[in-house]
C-alpha cells in the first residue's frame, strides 16, 4: 500500500482574506502608533512635518520586520490566525526571509497605483484620497478573479499562496 501525499490546502476565500486585511489594519494601528511615538521621542520631533520622511522610512521598515517575522515563523500574522488564513509557497512550504520580504514589497501594489494617481492628478483632501485608495484596493482585489487559483498578483509574482488554515485540534482534557 502506497502512502498518499498530503492534500493541498484549499485557497482561502476572498471574503476571509479581505477580512484579515481589514483586521490587520486595525492591529497595525497600534504598531504604527508605538513606532511613531518612539521615533518622535528619540528624534525630539515637535511638528508633524518635521522629520516626516524619516518617520515614513522607519514605519516602512517596522512594517517590513513585522510581516517578514510573522510570515517566516508559522506563515500567519495575528489577523491571519484569527481568520484562519496562512501564507505558504506554491509548493506548500514555509516562506524564506527573502521571499517574505519580496511579498511585503510587492504587497504595496494594493496602494501604490492609487497613491501615484492621487499624486499625478494633484488631488487633495481626505475624502478624495480615501475614495481613490478604496477604489484602487477594490480593483486590485478583483484581479484575483483572473487567476485560476484566485491568488493576488503579489502572491503570483512571489510564488506564494494564501490557503485555509484550519484551527488546531482541541487539547485533550
Amino acid at each position: 500500500m502506497t502512502a498518499q501525499p498530503p492534500a493541498r490546502p484549499a485557497t482561502a476565500g476572498l471574503g476571509r482574506r479581505l477580512a484579515a486585511l481589514v483586521y490587520e489594519g486595525v492591529l497595525l494601528f497600534g504598531v504604527v502608533m508605538v513606532a511613531g511615538w518612539l521615533y518622535s521621542t528619540l528624534t525630539q520631533q515637535r511638528h508633524a512635518l518635521q522629520g516626516r520622511i524619516g518617520l515614513q522610512a522607519v514605519l516602512f521598515v517596522v512594517l517590513a520586520v513585522y510581516f517578514v517575522w510573522f510570515w517566516t515563523h508559522g506563515g500567519q500574522t495575528v489577523a491571519m490566525k484569527t481568520w484562519r488564513v496562512r501564507v505558504e509557497t506554491i509548493d506548500g512550504g514555509p516562506l524564506a526571509p527573502w521571499r517574505a520580504l519580496a511579498r511585503y514589497l510587492l504587497a504595496w501594489l494594493w496602494f501604490l497605483p492609487s497613491l501615484l494617481a492621487v499624486h499625478l492628478a494633484g488631488l487633495s483632501g481626505g475624502w478624495v484620497i480615501g475614495i481613490t485608495l478604496l477604489a484602487g484596493m477594490v480593483t486590485y482585489a478583483a484581479t484575483c478573479r483572473l487567476h485560476p487559483d484566485r491568488q493576488f498578483l503579489h502572491d503570483v509574482l512571489c510564488r506564494t499562496r494564501l490557503v485555509d488554515a484550519p484551527p488546531p485540534p482541541p487539547r485533550p482534557k
